[in-house]
């Protein structure tokens, strides 16, 4: 586990630079309404929650409360007692959900759940990145909703990143959670172009079809909302990668990575088998 923590950070440094900072205060405009060595929440509105863990570059997670039930979307990386914290913040039950299977998102907190809900597709990266994990596996699929009562929660089958990412989208209060689909600045791609190019057209049908301008990631730090302009940015850099267009480079930066290309600010790491 701590092998596959080092290798993450060290893809993630490179693109948030500035995260990395030291001393570095994510100015949140969110305000902070519970804190442990582990993690902090903020409060992002009446029923709705960001955390960050404090173990891999602003590792974040959300707890979504509707009027019969709540979910928490992904873990963090090594968050002691966080089905206590929730509770501490809802009375409602708790569901675990997850954008996609790396243990910043499925780490060992994730064994304090007694099942958890991904997409199936990520279930080949299981016996990498949750082998602990005795709990049981619930599948979502494209276009799932997800009711909380009052509220709901719509599935977006969005891969790229990993073959299983998904992003959730809240369409009543115009909210998304997208784990690392979109990178927030910096995109592993362990699939393919061809696969991150059909996310980001559909991803931009979405926020199309729900008026969604910018939202929520895997690592927010109060500065970075994922937002329209990226996705039609790694979109064409996909387009012009299929096309023999892209300008990329190899790199050392991460060690499963041979590639990198950068365009406007957005860096994508990819290997030869992305080209396929």
């Amino acid at each position: 586990m701590k092998k596959i923590l080092l290798i993450l950070a060290a893809a993630l440094a490179p693109a948030l630079t500035v995260l990395a900072a030291d001393p570095f205060e994510p100015p949140y405009p969110e305000k902070e309404v519970l804190s442990t060595p582990d993690v902090t929440f903020r409060q992002i509105d009446p029923q709705t929650w960001h955390g960050n863990g404090h173990e891999m570059w602003f590792e974040s997670l959300y707890l979504v409360e509707g009027r019969d039930r709540a979910v928490l979307i992904d873990a963090g990386t090594n968050i002691r007692d966080l089905d206590k914290i929730v509770a501490r913040i809802t009375d409602k039950p708790v569901s675990l959900i997850a954008t996609h299977v790396h243990p910043d998102h499925t780490g060992s907190a994730v064994d304090l759940w007694p099942e958890i809900r991904i997409n199936a597709a990520d279930m080949v990266q299981v016996p990498a990145f949750m082998p602990q994990y005795k709990g049981k596996y619930n599948y979502y699929r494209d276009g799932d909703t997800i009711d909380l009562g009052d509220r709901r929660l719509i599935v977006v089958f969005t891969p790229g990143h990993t073959p299983g990412s998904v992003t959730l989208i809240d369409p009543d209060r115009k909210l998304a959670f997208s784990g690392d689909a979109f990178g927030t600045g910096n995109l592993l791609l362990f699939t393919n172009f061809s696969t991150e190019l059909a996310t980001c057209e559909r991803m931009l049908r979405e926020l199309d079809r729900f008026g969604i301008e910018e939202w929520y990631s895997g690592h927010y730090c109060g500065v970075n909302k994922e937002n329209r302009k990226r996705v039609e940015l790694i979109r064409d850099m996909c387009r012009d990668a299929l096309d023999g267009k892209l300008d990329y480079h190899k790199s050392n930066a991460h060690p499963n990575f041979r590639y990198e290309a950068v365009r406007d600010g957005m860096t994508i790491r990819f290997n030869d088998s992305a080209l396929r």
